[in-house]
């Protein structure tokens, strides 16, 4: 994959609202990006079918055909471009549902342009990591395809909900990843303040991979979360 910063990162922007898709191309074009613009369903269907892009950005609200249904037939003909969802629909089941459709993150209007582009720079990032099946951060090594894990020579075992959180953390390193992140987007689970689940296995994951060894990996965020730090 193209680096985004190289201004080489092809990206599909889909939105009606044609104020804010032209302000949201400015800005992604000022970060380097090529910037094709759909604004319904039907239009950004054809593009994706006649063009390779690097990211698609998609609005749930959408003429001729909702995001939803254009998301969800793009991931039946096995697309696996990476999809950030834009939408005023602030509600856990909308959110739950878009990434259950396959969409690799969801961004609630109004949203500051700041965090927009770090979004598309995070899921890029994944992206170019994913081409990989091997992670890693220091001397811990995480083999996505043969599920194996190992910090220096010894060799981790993890059960399937420790293994993709840390395959979480791995892919967003050095970045604060919040308690209602890591629910939703690692379990598609609704947050809820009154229970510790997440502390519960992130407490597993690091008794795993940084007991004994003095360079701790997952560090807390006292007041926003948790983060993996790759020095």
């Amino acid at each position: 994959m193209e680096e985004a910063t190289n201004g080489k990162a092809h990206v599909l922007l889909i939105e009606d609202e044609k104020k804010l898709a032209r302000s949201l191309e400015r800005h992604l074009k000022r970060e380097g990006y090529s910037v094709e613009l759909s604004f319904d369903g039907v239009d950004a269907v054809n593009k994706v079918q006649a063009n390779k892009y690097k990211l698609l950005i998609l609005d749930i609200n959408l003429p001729k055909k909702s995001g939803y249904d254009l998301l969800n037939e793009i991931r039946l003909q096995l697309d696996s471009t990476p999809v950030l969802i834009l939408s005023a629909r602030d509600t856990v089941e909308d959110r739950v549902k878009g990434l259950r459709l396959g969409a690799d993150d969801y961004l609630i209007k109004p949203f500051d342009s700041g965090e927009f582009l770090a979004r598309v720079e995070a899921i890029l990032r994944r992206a170019e990591m994913s081409s990989n099946h091997i992670l890693t951060a220091g001397d811990l090594t995480m083999d996505i395809k043969n599920r194996c894990v190992k910090r220096g020579d010894k060799e981790i075992n993890l059960s399937p909900k420790e293994f993709s959180l840390l395959e979480f953390f791995l892919r967003n390193k050095n970045q604060v990843l919040t308690r209602k992140r890591i629910a939703e987007q690692v379990w598609g689970y609704h947050f809820d303040t009154g229970t510790n689940l997440v502390d519960v296995y992130v407490y597993y994951v690091r008794e795993a991979i940084d007991k004994g060894h003095s360079c701790k990996l997952i560090n807390t965020v006292r007041g926003q979360g948790f983060v993996m730090v790759d020095k």
